[in-house]
């Protein structure tokens, strides 16, 4: 698995996407390709894309550009059942963060 992820520079590729997301998040205003209230959402599947995620979003929501939606900024995770129906999903984590002002927005 490492050899795939340096192979193919998943990181880097994550790191680039979500880089892209802060800039649009700091240009929601301006047209840009995200609008206020745009929800994002990543299911990551590796510890080190998940902690590239948690962090993006968690300073997405530290300077107010974005909320995240999950419970308490933790991932929803597969339940017992998904996994014991689709074993490749023990690994996903979801994470998500609506963009633009919080106290705008509902739903």
């Amino acid at each position: 698995m490492a050899l795939r992820i340096a192979v193919n520079d998943e990181l880097g590729a994550l790191n680039a996407l979500l880089e892209s997301i802060v800039q649009a998040a700091e240009q929601v205003d301006r047209g840009g390709w995200l609008n206020q209230g745009s929800r994002v959402a990543v299911i990551s599947f590796h510890s080190l894309e998940d902690r590239l995620v948690k962090r993006a979003f968690a300073d997405l929501e530290k300077r107010g550009l974005a909320r995240r939606l999950t419970p308490g900024g933790k991932p929803l995770q597969p339940s017992d059942q998904e996994v014991q129906n689709n074993p490749r999903s023990r690994s996903a984590k979801l994470r998500a963060v609506r963009i633009g002002d919080p106290t705008t927005h509902t739903g």
